[in-house]
């Protein structure tokens, strides 16, 4: 059974569970846009004509290029020297 960590796949990312949760809200509001203004652009076809490739730019553009990884610092509370 897989163990749940609610801290471990944040932390390789360099973040705090506060920010990779906001972080991961943040992307998942700009995909929902995207992807409405996708289904409005099969319809209309002349509306919203690049909105979706540009987000799915500015979003990997956000995750992959500009992600800074950094190691997991200790807890002030934690018995790791530094």
């Amino acid at each position: 059974m897989a163990r749940l960590s609610f801290t471990e796949h944040p932390a390789s990312v360099g973040e705090s569970y506060g920010e990779h949760l906001r972080s991961a809200w943040g992307f998942s509001v700009r995909m929902i846009g995207a992807g409405f203004a996708c289904f409005v652009h099969g319809v209309l076809p002349f509306v919203f004509a690049t909105n979706g490739s540009s987000t799915v730019r500015r979003l990997y553009d956000g995750m992959i290029v500009h992600r800074i990884k950094t190691p997991a610092q200790p807890s002030p509370n934690s018995d790791a020297a530094p």
